[in-house]
Order: structure tokens, then C-alpha cells, then sequence
């Protein structure tokens, strides 16, 4: 699992910002303070909704604007696929 969380990690630094809207759950784990539960809750939640900005993450349960400050150049809103 370590080996897992290291190889999304520097893909995200390769590739750039993780897009909310469309990330999975093992790229949106690369995003500081995420870990699997957080994760999993942001796909569900986006089951139901869209994100506009990345503040709009904070809908999601455990998720607060601290986390937003840290994570906020590695966050993309991409297009919502509803």
C-alpha cells in the first residue's frame, strides 16, 4: 500500500493538478490530508453533485478550508460530467 501511495504521489507531481470532478480515488489520495475514506467520500459525494471551484469541497464531510489552503495549487475543477 506504501508502494502504491508513493507511485500516485509522484505521478502527481508529474502530471500536475488532480481534477475533483473526474479524479479517482487513488489520485485524489495524492492531495495532502487525503487519505482512502476522504477519498472514497469525495466520489460519493460527487455521485450527487458537481464542483464548481475547489471550495466546494468542504460539502464534503471532514473536509474543511485549511485543507483547501494546502491543497489549493494541486486542485483542477475540470468540466462536470452531469
Amino acid at each position: 500500500m506504501k508502494i502504491l501511495a508513493i507511485v500516485v504521489l509522484v505521478c502527481s507531481f508529474v502530471f500536475g493538478a488532480v481534477d475533483i470532478n473526474s479524479a479517482n480515488q487513488s489520485e485524489l489520495m495524492s492531495l495532502k490530508g487525503i487519505g482512502a475514506k476522504k477519498a472514497e467520500a469525495i466520489v460519493s459525494y460527487r455521485k450527487g453533485h458537481c464542483f464548481k471551484k475547489a471550495e466546494d469541497l468542504t460539502a464534503v464531510k471532514g473536509i474543511g478550508s485549511k485543507f483547501i489552503a494546502k491543497n489549493k495549487a494541486n486542485i483542477k475543477v475540470g468540466s462536470c460530467k452531469k
